[in-house]
């Protein structure tokens, strides 16, 4: 496993992040791997060296944490793995159940806390953008948490990057704790994120971890077009996935990707890793596991070099997409 910072932190991270949502309750998604099912894949991933995973209250309405908790007591010394989780979705009934404002902010928090039976949140996110909560408060209210020591260090998900500049100009301003990362929607289908979202955090130095490296197993190459549904559980139901991958440039990409692997003797999905690996400002990609060849090909991808000439033939099918992922 390779390592690097967490955006400008101090922070030592795998550049794989593994990603909780597939464990938790199935009554919440049927392609959800249960307590029993889910432990191999953290034990897999510590024994490979990654010491960074991502979930959110969400995910499974807190069985993801509670799972992901579990897990890390069990298997991994706490002051060497880095927890992320998530704040922002409706956790249910009621009026103050889900957004940004400074009430939902630390009732999550304190929530997320029980569930993952730790201390302190590693890296607490905001899940999205909440419109109708101001700025200032949500902020105020992040800050808040981190000089109370219930979290250490503050990340930012899905966003116009003008909101994100906003934000990080409140922060300075006030002299408030500032987003040190940006899980954004990036992959090799859809790269928008390269237009602004990402020169502004090279520029601020702030880590990308994003979410659906294989564009929800497009790139993984086991579905023959974007509107195959027949090869996972997840494909069937996977709804948000037509949302997001619609272009028709897409199967390009696709089988650009396929092609560059067979060239390489490598599986699709380890050169859709591996091509994020190679971007600027690039921390770790979060990637989802319900099989553990999934992992495994994750993990192999950490060490395949991609040449000029690879890179341009994956890059060459692309076409400008509508903004997908938060609007």
């Amino acid at each position: 496993m390779q390592y690097t910072y967490l955006g400008r932190t101090g922070v030592k991270v795998s550049r794989l992040c593994l990603g909780c949502m597939s464990y938790g309750d199935t009554k919440w998604r049927p392609w959800v791997l249960d307590e029993q099912a889910a432990m191999p894949f953290f034990r897999k991933a510590l024994e490979a060296g990654i010491n960074f995973f991502d979930t959110a209250d969400v995910y499974s309405l807190g069985a993801s944490e509670e799972i992901t908790g579990k897990a890390l007591r069990e298997y991994a010394k706490q002051e060497q793995v880095v927890i992320a989780t998530k704040v922002f979705g409706d956790m249910g009934e009621g009026l103050n159940m889900k957004g940004l404002s400074r009430k939902h902010i630390q009732q999550g928090c304190e929530a997320s806390l029980r569930r993952l039976g730790v201390e302190a949140i590693d890296l607490y996110q905001i899940h999205r953008f909440d419109p109708h909560t101001p700025l200032e408060e949500t902020l105020a209210a992040l800050d808040l948490l981190v000089r109370q020591g219930k979290v250490r260090y503050l990340g930012a998900s899905s966003m116009a990057a003008w909101k994100f500049a906003k934000a990080l100009s409140l922060s300075e301003q006030n002299g408030w704790a500032r987003f040190v990362t940006m899980q954004n929607h990036y992959n090799l289908i859809y790269r928008e994120e390269e237009r602004e979202m990402i020169p502004l955090c090279q520029a601020e130095e702030i880590g990308l971890i994003p979410w659906s490296p294989l564009a929800r197993g497009l790139l993984a190459g086991t579905r023959k077009t974007p509107d195959d549904k027949t090869p996972t559980t997840r494909a069937a139901s996977d709804d948000f996935a037509w949302k997001l991958y619609d272009h028709p440039a897409d199967i390009e990409v696709m089988r650009a990707c396929q092609a560059v692997a067979g060239r390489l003797g490598v599986q699709p999905a380890q050169v859709a890793i591996a091509w994020l690996l190679t971007k600027p400002a690039m921390t770790a990609p979060i990637i989802g596991a319900t099989k553990i060849q999934h992992l495994e090909t994750a993990i192999a991808a950490v060490d395949l070099m991609l040449g000029d000439e690879d890179i341009k033939q994956l890059e060459a099918p692309y076409q400008p997409h509508a903004v997908r992922g938060f609007d």
